[in-house]
């Protein structure tokens, strides 16, 4: 939760397609690259960073060594039967001003955008594109997600029921995504839910001015635990939102959660993911003593951190039975030009769809 920064269309989904998988993508994320290393410090960020073997190399060595005394097991259980309480007394210090409005998130994951802005449905698809069928209904009952909603027909009331295209944030936090989501989206048939399990992060959320009932819906909600309900029917959503989120979560949990989200999908739908990378400056600025287990630490705060590979992420997915349209490894140098410091920063950014059933 912490962080910096070719479909085809069809009738339930009308999502546009970036496309790449593991390649270089347009700007930003590659609009800046370092040709020449005298130039380095006429920036704050470079992209596509190559790094040496010996940086990788000394990067993994300071990881290991950080990792070397690992938190006794007998008190590891706290943090995560206590995430909750972390959290709360996170917001509760920081309130909304920790993290930045994420203004990048139209520029890397277009498919936030109300159809109508990127040119991709037609009136036909979009009355198309709402709640599904009875057909269709029939046929989710047979294959309920975890956390099954009590909702099973079109007749049933749900927040945000009557649009045409519906977003899901996990781990909202105080709406740092959310809030740009709904000012873009405002006006359009699409609407937002948003959950965290921090209660005050979403009371943070409610008490924000931008904050609309009728454009979006937001409520607690632990997404490792499989018994809670969302507001939403199965295989209602188009777009689910996970940002800085599932490095936030225990390892040994987060296939699960991947499987239950994914059941929320329409088929079609799209998973959009950004989270840290392994061998990110903040893994390798962590102390002795933080490391739970291997590549997952735990924070000054109480709050948990894991950092992925690539593989990983794409094996969470596939997993779930997605398929992967973008799944790249985002190398960047971020400078500190005053103090002549160079950092080399790495994030996973990935697209997930659900395939159609033909």
């Amino acid at each position: 939760m912490r962080g910096v920064l070719k479909l085809t269309v069809r009738v339930v989904s009308c999502i546009h397609r970036r496309l790449y998988c593991g390649r270089r993508p347009p700007a930003p994320l590659g609009g800046r690259i370092l040709t020449n290393h005298d130039d380095i410090f006429q920036h704050n960020m470079w992209d596509h960073v190559q790094w040496t073997e010996e940086e990788r190399e000394r990067a993994r060595q300071k990881a290991e060594e950080n990792s070397k005394d690992k938190i006794p097991v007998e008190e590891q259980s706290k943090y995560d039967r206590n995430a909750n309480k972390y959290w709360d007394r996170f917001y509760e210090v920081h309130q909304s001003k920790f993290f930045r409005n994420r203004r990048w998130l139209f520029t890397e994951f277009p498919e936030l955008l109300p159809p109508d802005a990127v040119g991709i449905c037609s009136p036909e698809e979009r009355q198309g594109s709402g709640v599904d069928s009875q057909s269709e209904s029939e046929d989710r009952l047979k294959h309920k997600p975890c956390g099954f909603s009590t909702l099973t027909s079109d007749t049933d009331a749900f927040p945000g029921q009557h649009a045409v295209f519906r977003i899901l944030e996990v781990g909202c936090g105080a709406g740092n995504s959310v809030f740009p989501i709904i000012n873009t989206i405002r006006g359009s048939k699409m609407f937002l839910y948003c959950c965290d399990f921090s209660s005050r992060a979403i009371e943070l959320v409610k008490e924000h001015p931008d904050c609309d009932p009728s454009v979006c819906h937001a409520f607690v909600r632990d997404i490792c635990d499989t018994t809670s309900l969302f507001p939403f029917p199965p295989e209602s959503l188009n777009v689910i939102l996970v940002v800085f989120v599932l490095s936030a979560i225990h390892p040994e949990r987060v296939q699960d959660v991947v499987n239950c989200l994914a059941g929320y999908l329409k088929q079609g739908g799209i998973m959009l993911f950004r989270d840290y990378g392994r061998y990110d400056l903040s893994q390798l600025r962590l102390k002795k003593g933080q490391c739970l287990s291997e590549n997952f630490y735990i924070r000054q705060d109480g709050t948990c951190v894991y950092f992925f590979t690539k593989d990983e992420v794409h094996q969470l997915f596939s997993n779930a039975g997605l398929e992967a349209i973008q799944n790249l490894e985002d190398r960047r140098v971020q400078v500190n030009r005053g103090k002549k410091v160079v950092m080399h920063r790495v994030w996973m950014q990935s697209k997930y769809r659900k395939p159609y059933l033909f």
